[in-house]
């Protein structure tokens, strides 16, 4: 029988296989560039108008939907700003050097155009469940989008996969990431941690996606203003240092980082699959997740709300991972010795010790404790609610509400015990979700592309009211059929 080493192993060349540089990561990127061009670089063109409409307006007063735009995006945000944005950054500059960076911005501006088609399709296809809930998402737009046995495998495979990658990388990865750090840096215990959070979840989850939705509302601008406060504060401090960073980062991009051993060329590859591989970690954009948060929106228009959803990457990557990743390259601390170990510093230590670059005393590790537990405490949030639409999917409405008490249950565990599998296997299933995901937005992309130049020649700034959006869309393909389906009244299947 195959102990716990020899299967961490396996998972772990397995899920290296599948973020490897000729699997997933070229189907991402790829994925990514074609939905650019097809839709005209539309987060590049549109990102002010979505900025404006997420942050700022916020609601789309009279439309259908369960949460408002913005607690949509920040309930997103919740489930993608975690430890990715800590020690996922951390991971993949301290493997892949200074480039791998230029790699994540990559992976996030061509991921703005794979989370707006998700979001998108997620809205465009949703139906609403037994008690009125919207439920939307890959599980839902696959097999509604792309008819025949096709699309109802493809679906169902991505229900499957996310139900089991929520109690990895959404649940117990993230307990433990929280437990382990307030027990190093505050001394308090991991089975205390593991019962407040279990508290937590089980307070936040029992009320469903409204009680998520106010919580990340309230919860997720303050943590992400604080974290990036802190960063802009110790950059600086280290201003001095910014000009070479970014000679770093755009010269090792292309050159690689010294590999020892090796091809001439593997420093690159290996910058290269860090970078993506850690930036979607961090940003989820092509994994179809955020389409379920996005689902549940009162918007008038799918668009509306794919282009609020974008914004989610944006900031994730564009943001919040490149305060973490400036400040790791311009302290100096990538590639920073551990005098205990004569290694280089473990990436759950590398960001705590770059902030403590320009802080005084001990206040660069409690920023980055207590960033830790917030992020990693909101994505317990987001993904029970991703993984509770898909149970719903798999079993029916009956299913949720055990499906709540589990995963909080479960929280619990992850707080106290290793999860080097764990790890691993939240690693594979992630890949595993974005397969059939990936395959869907490219075989949708021309309904995508369609459905959005319709409605953006009517409304290039996002400010027409609902009543104006059902004037101008009336009678257009999809519109009747969508607005059918969206409505309170029409049941899932």
């Amino acid at each position: 029988m195959m102990d716990l080493a020899g299967l961490q192993s396996a998972l772990e060349t397995f899920s290296g296989w599948i973020w490897g540089p000729f699997f997933l990561i070229p189907l991402l990127l790829g994925t990514g560039l074609y939905l650019t061009i097809r839709l005209g670089g539309l987060q590049f063109v549109r990102l002010g108008s979505a900025l404006r409409l997420g942050l700022f307006t916020r609601k789309d007063p009279g439309s259908d939907g369960d949460i408002s735009q913005f607690q949509a995006l920040t309930t997103a945000l919740a489930a993608t700003v975690g430890t990715g944005n800590i020690v996922g950054v951390a991971t993949a500059i301290g493997i892949g050097g200074p480039g791998a960076l230029f790699w994540m911005w990559i992976t996030g501006l061509l991921g703005m155009a794979s989370k707006y088609s998700e979001a998108f399709l997620g809205v465009r296809f949703r139906t609403t469940d037994a008690v009125g809930e919207q439920n939307g998402g890959p599980q839902y737009y696959l097999e509604r989008g792309i008819r025949g046995p096709v699309g109802k495998v493809l679906g169902l495979s991505f229900a499957i996969f996310a139900v089991i990658a929520c109690f990895g990388i959404g649940n117990m990865t993230q307990g433990n990431s929280i437990a382990t750090n307030l027990e190093s840096s505050f001394a308090v215990p991991t089975w205390v941690t593991g019962i407040v959070l279990t508290i937590f979840a089980l307070s936040v989850l029992v009320g469903g996606i409204k009680s998520i939705g106010r919580v990340t509302a309230g919860l997720v601008p303050i943590m992400i203003v604080f974290y990036v406060l802190g960063a802009i504060y110790i950059l600086i401090a280290n201003v001095g240092a910014l000009p070479a960073a970014f000679a770093q980062i755009f010269t090792e991009a292309f050159t690689g980082t010294s590999a020892v051993g090796g091809f001439a060329g593997s420093a690159i590859i290996i910058a290269v699959q860090f970078g993506v591989a850690r930036g979607i970690f961090s940003n989820e954009s092509g994994m179809g997740s955020a389409a379920i948060a996005a689902a549940a929106a009162q918007t008038s228009h799918p668009v509306r709300q794919g282009l609020v959803s974008m914004t989610q990457t944006f900031i994730d990557t564009i943001i919040v991972v490149s305060c973490t990743g400036l400040v790791i390259i311009a302290t100096g601390t990538w590639n920073q010795i551990d005098p205990e170990t004569g290694e280089q510093l473990n990436p759950a230590l590398m960001t705590a010790e770059a902030f403590s670059h320009g802080l005084p005393g001990d206040w660069g590790h409690i920023i980055v404790t207590i960033g830790l537990v917030l992020f990693a405490g909101s994505t317990i949030l987001g993904w029970s609610y991703y993984g509770e639409r898909n149970i719903e999917r798999l079993l029916g409405r009956r299913a949720v509400i055990p499906f709540r008490i589990v995963f909080s249950l479960v929280v619990f565990i992850g707080c106290t015990v290793q999860l080097g599998v764990v790890w691993a296997f939240s690693d594979a299933m992630n890949g595993l979700m974005a397969l059939p995901n990936l395959i869907g937005l490219l075989v949708l992309s021309g309904l995508v592309a369609r459905e959005t130049r319709q409605y953006l020649k009517n409304d290039p700034t996002l400010r027409a009211t609902r009543e104006e959006v059902d004037a101008f869309m009336a009678g257009t393909p999809g519109w009747e059929e969508w607005k059918r389906d969206s409505h309170p009244g029409a049941q899932t299947r």
